[in-house]
């Protein structure tokens, strides 16, 4: 039925009167509001209140609201229009919203569309469209009534778009997404749909009734769901504010960082192109080399009867039987290498007869310059702090680790414990709301966290004597908000629960089910660790009691993926300040951690497996274990004094056992070995060069095995020489000295030059090592050649007298006895020198000498380069069990620092826009490089978004916030948690104020930036996270030297930790030259705790092929002076 279009028809009145009154009704209708003001308290949210419920129309916003109003909604331009909230609920939304504003401000569109949602929920003239109150309840003190629940009809559209917005946007100073703190889940657990859920649950702590989202595209019934317009995060707003960072959101990063392919292998053929070149070659010269070998024999054969023909040929120009008079002059080299071998010999012919002659003279003024040399032991220092060790102070690591300790204090000493259970507790966790169960490890069961917990309350409570003091682990710790709080630093996962057995117990139920336990706790945490409220029906915090975040991937191992809760292994680590300039608390450090160690040692429960690490726990197994190789040296000396004693005399048989033997020469040689060695430290003790275990310890088995050497040279040529006649003992010792002297020579001071140059390692230890080795050799040859000759002719001229070796005094009957040869020399002499000398067997070793080089090459670039530190320790050492649960559980790495050294400009826009990581900041910033690579952490080893001090400081001092005020009497900072009409905002809500601080504004607040503490109004106070990240200089009028922190990934291995710096040190130099600080004196390097321990790992191959060609070359200049200027031997010695 149909209203007729004819004039005059009364129907036509009662349809236009109908119409007229349908439209007037929708138009009402849209202007009505739900509630209006604020009633009674809140039953469920302390100190929160309800709404008054009021359906009228909208009323006109006071004066006095219209500045907050713009404040909060600035998209709205309300003007005199009526709203449907008064400046109560305003001050109150404001309140509600300081945590979102703090973390999601950083990206302008994600906050604008967030605040879009409230706004609209608040304070819209047109509600009643989209709002429905469900719930009522009277306000008795008021005589009003309460709305305590209603449906808010939310454009699915509307909400997809504010939640990709916002997806993307970092929490900078807990290193995960901001989302992680503000949906009640992990952020990639989040989406648009739960999100809005979680903010208006009224689990959440925060939200005073129940808002039931409606999530629809088009309208229920009469109601329309709210769908303003949304901006993306790739775009501006119309008050002027950029998009996005590209950290904030991906749309603005373009193509995803791709890794660049790993290096092809050489290959030739499929095959290791090294092993295939280095076959062909051997294959080669053993081809050429056999068919030379068999031409040349079949050669010999048809011509020469006899391998020594051409020698005995009269023909022959260089036969022994030439009887022609023409012979081959000699070159100037040859005349002058038989003029230094002679003069060589007849030096050391010389000397010896001379120490023979005069033994007395000779031994006095070798004891007393002994005496003089080893008298610098007296001023020996041993280092054993292994910086000093490893690292040279002039290396790039040492200079960037002073410059790290100089300007924000030593890295903290750890103590950790690695704790798995024996039990088997794994359980599975059924959530009270609908959802997927969740399985737990065994370790976080409640039952094994109380005895966790028994065994961290212990640890803290341990007592260590220190004179007459008593040290705790409080009088030592990290506490980064002292003196405002006190607690020790400890990361472990009971700190979710505050370290208290209550709060772990603490449980939300009835006698039916269980709402909210340690379960939900856990989940909300390490989702969101830096929450001081989850959101289940337990409200309790998350942050540590030290007033930072416990992150999960810290405290937690052996879990897969990001499934925290399947952790098979609990860490904690006790963070202790390193007193690296004060002796005194550093010696109350180290008197703890002995306390530590002790305790964990004898710690017995049954449930728990502990490994455990202290600072001083390496330095300390190092120590022991040198300790104990004493034993190892003095038995080794007992063992190699027995062998010299038995093996230096030729004994003919039992009668002249005691006399033939060399015992006392034997005692002789080990004194003067040890001798070289203590005058070698002594030396260098003077010299103010500090030992190293490693001196002590090696040094002097390498000396004995070339001194033993040199000792059975001179001792046993003498003993086969037969003495000429009218010849005396002198001459004949002298003689013998001239003729094995310069060998001698030649190869002690071949092995001299040679350890001399390994002096020019980088390396501390390696250089060190060097040089005393080096004067060691040289001392232990200038004593055998002097002192040991004269002690032997003492000892021949005592067996001569047929005197019993040790008692000189007793004489031993004349008797005739024939010389034998020994058992070694005749099977050298008469079996092996004849068979290598064959013509059959010469061919042969060489070939197999040629392919065992050949091999060798082929496989040196497979040596792993690095050094396993499991192999640093005693095999019954505590630290290895740690060492392989520390490469088993854990799931990050150390930490790395992104240093900006002292000088850069932090006023300006530019300075800032090169750095920071937000709004209106480079693409190519420290912050968004660093960023970037954590995208491909597989390829830089950088593991997380880094924290950034100027990002968190740019949200801190915004006008919107309640962070930042100050007392507008004196000017003092004022906290958040502050409620004083006296405190003002520190800039003004203004375009200007609104905009980044700079020059004196910048340095203004910075101050009570970094001394400000977290608290629930203001979760971006920067005492706990930078408090040591900004060097303030000049009476904190500038800012100095700064970094910005991140995790390395999971290193387990040397080549994993030495790609790790090294990928660091390339990400910070194209950092520097992106902020273009290149040339200008300042710069920004990385630093991790570990890099002075790898650094030398980065260049070994090249410094190694470097030291090889300078030792072989010194090496062929010593053999070609000494073996008289012929340089064909130096070739095959070198």
């Amino acid at each position: 039925m149909g209203c007729s279009t004819q004039k005059g028809n009364p129907f036509v009145l009662l349809c236009l009167l109908i119409l007229s009154t349908e439209v007037s009704y929708q138009w009402v209708k849209a202007q009505q509001c739900v509630w209006y003001g604020e009633c009674g308290e809140s039953i469920d949210v302390q100190g929160k209140r309800y709404n008054c419920n009021y359906t009228g129309a909208p009323i006109p916003l006071p004066e006095e609201g219209h500045d907050l109003m713009m404040e909060l909604c600035p998209g709205y331009d309300y003007g005199n229009e009526s709203l449907c909230c008064d400046v109560q609920q305003l001050q109150t939304l404001k309140g509600s919203l300081q945590l979102p504003l703090q973390f999601l401000s950083r990206c302008p569109a994600c906050f604008y569309n967030l605040m879009n949602l409230f706004c609209e929920l608040t304070c819209s003239p047109h509600q009643s469209q989209f709002l429905v109150a469900t719930q009522f309840s009277e306000d008795l003190e008021h005589n009003k009534t309460n709305v305590v629940a209603v449906q808010y009809y939310i454009g699915q559209t509307f909400a997809n778009a504010m939640y990709n917005a916002c997806k993307d946007v970092q929490a900078p100073s807990s290193n995960v997404k901001a989302l992680s703190l503000l949906c009640g889940r992990d952020a990639k657990d989040c989406n648009a749909t739960n999100w809005i859920q979680y903010m208006f649950d009224i689990n959440n702590g925060q939200t005073p009734f129940s808002i039931i989202p409606m999530f629809t595209d088009v309208p229920v019934g009469n109601m329309t769901p709210m769908t303003n317009a949304t901006t993306g995060c790739n775009e501006t707003l119309d008050d002027g504010s950029g998009a996005c960072s590209c950290q904030d959101c991906t749309l603005m990063c373009g193509p995803e960082p791709v890794p660049p392919p790993l290096p092809v292998p050489w290959t030739i053929l499929g095959l290791d192109a090294m092993t295939v070149i280095m076959w062909i070659s051997c294959v080669a010269f053993q081809l050429v080399f056999i068919g030379g070998v068999l031409g040349t024999w079949c050669y010999r054969k048809r011509t020469i009867l006899s391998e020594y023909g051409p020698i005995l040929d009269s023909n022959n120009a260089h036969s022994l039987n030439s009887g022609t008079d023409d012979q081959v002059e000699a070159t100037c080299c040859e005349t002058l290498g038989e003029r230094f071998e002679s003069g060589l010999r007849l030096l050391f012919s010389q000397w010896g007869s001379f120490c023979v002659r005069q033994p007395l003279a000779v031994v006095l003024s070798s004891v007393a310059l002994v005496a003089a040399c080893s008298g610098g032991l007296a001023y020996m220092r041993i280092t054993t702090d292994p910086v000093e060790i490893w690292s040279a102070p002039s290396s790039q690591a040492r200079r960037e680790k002073d410059y790290f300790d100089a300007h924000f204090g030593p890295f903290f000493r750890t103590e950790q414990m690695i704790i798995t259970t024996t039990l088997d507790s794994a359980s599975v966790y059924s959530p009270y709301y609908p959802g997927p169960d969740v399985p737990f490890g065994a370790p976080l069961d409640k039952g094994v966290l109380h005895q966790v917990l028994d065994l961290q309350e212990a640890v803290e409570n341990l007592e260590a004597a220190y004179g007459n003091e008593t040290v705790k682990l409080k009088d030592i710790c990290l506490a980064p908000l002292a003196p405002y709080n006190d607690n020790c630093t400890i990361l472990s996962v009971l700190n979710y629960f505050q370290n208290s057995a209550d709060v772990l117990d603490h449980w939300k139920g009835d006698a039916f089910y269980t709402y909210a336990d340690y379960h939900s706790h856990f989940l909300y945490c390490v989702s969101a660790p830096a929450s001081l409220n989850d959101t289940t029906l337990l409200h309790d915090p998350c942050l540590g009691t030290f007033g930072g975040p416990i992150f999960p991937w810290l405290v937690l191992g052996g879990y897969d993926g990001t499934n925290y809760n399947n952790a098979t292994a609990l860490v904690i680590t006790f963070p202790v300040n390193n007193f690296h300039n004060d002796t005194e608390k550093l010696a109350k450090a180290l008197a703890w951690e002995k306390e530590f160690i002790n305790f964990v040692k004898n710690y017995s429960n049954p449930n728990l497996t502990i490994s455990f690490n202290a600072e001083r726990s390496i330095e300390d197994e190092i120590n022991r274990e040198s300790n104990g190789d004493i034993r190892t040296i003095v038995i080794s000396y007992a063992i190699m004094f027995i062998y010299i004693s038995l093996a230096l005399g030729h004994i003919h048989s039992p009668r002249r056992l005691l006399v033939d033997s060399k015992i006392s020469l034997g005692i002789a040689g080990i004194i003067i070995v040890l001798s070289s060695v203590a005058c070698s430290l002594g030396i260098f003790s003077y010299a103010g060069i500090p030992l190293t275990l490693i001196v002590i310890e090696v040094i002097p088995f390498l000396v004995l095995a070339v001194g033993v050497d040199n000792i059975f040279i001179i001792v046993q040529t003498y003993q086969r020489d037969e003495r000429m006649p009218q010849e005396e003992l002198d001459q004949q010792i002298g003689r013998i000295l001239g003729d094995v002297a310069p060998s001698m020579l030649l190869s002690s001071f071949s092995e001299t030059v040679a350890f001399f140059l390994g002096a020019l390692s980088s390396m501390p230890a390696v250089r060190t090592f060097s040089l005393f080795a080096g004067l060691a050799i040289f001392i232990d040859f200038l004593l055998q050649i002097s002192c040991f000759v004269s002690l032997l002719g003492l000892d021949i001229k005592r067996q001569e007298a047929n005197r019993l070796d040790i008692v000189c005094c007793v004489t031993l009957p004349e008797g005739k006895e024939e010389r034998s040869e020994g058992c070694l020399f005749r099977f050298f002499k008469k079996d092996y020198a004849p068979f290598v000398l064959k013509e059959w067997v010469r061919p042969i070793v060489v070939a197999v000498f040629v392919a065992m080089l050949s091999f060798s090459i082929a496989v040196t670039n497979k040596v792993e380069i690095g050094l396993d530190q499991k192999l640093s320790m005693p095999d019954d050492s505590y630290v290895l069990q740690y060492f392989m649960n520390l490469s088993t559980y854990l799931h990050t790495g150390p930490p790395v620092y992104f240093v900006v050294e002292d000088g850069h400009d932090y006023r300006s826009l530019e300075g800032q826009n090169s750095v920071c990581g937000g709004v209106g900041c480079n693409n190519d910033s420290l912050v968004q490089q660093v960023y970037t690579a954590s995208q491909i952490s597989n390829y830089t080893r950088i593991g997380y978004t880094p924290s950034s001090w100027l990002d968190d400081y740019f949200d801190w001092v915004k006008p919107q916030s309640t962070c930042c005020r100050y007392y507008n009497s004196t000017g003092a900072f004022c906290n958040a948690s502050v409620v004083d009409k006296s405190c003002l905002h520190c800039r003004p809500l203004t375009p200007k104020g609104k905009m980044r601080p700079t020059g004196e504004d910048f340095m203004k607040f910075l101050p009570m930036f970094l001394s400000d503490n977290p608290n629930p109004k203001c979760g971006k106070g920067g005492h706990a996270a930078y408090s040591s990240a900004v060097d303030l200089t000049n009476n904190d009028t500038d800012v100095g030297a700064t970094y910005f922190m991140t995790y390395h990934t999971i290193l387990k291995t040397s080549p994993d930790f030495i790609e790790a710096m090294k990928m660091a040190r390339v990400l910070a130099d194209n950092i520097t030259r992106t902020m273009g600080k290149e040339g200008k004196g300042n710069h920004v390097f990385p630093y991790s705790v570990f890099y002075v321990f790898y650094e030398q790992y980065l260049t070994i191959a090249y410094d190694t092929a470097f030291n090889l060609g300078v030792s072989l070359a010194a090496i062929f200049v010593v053999t070609t002076v000494l073996l008289g200027f012929d340089c064909g031997l130096p070739c095959w010695s070198a």
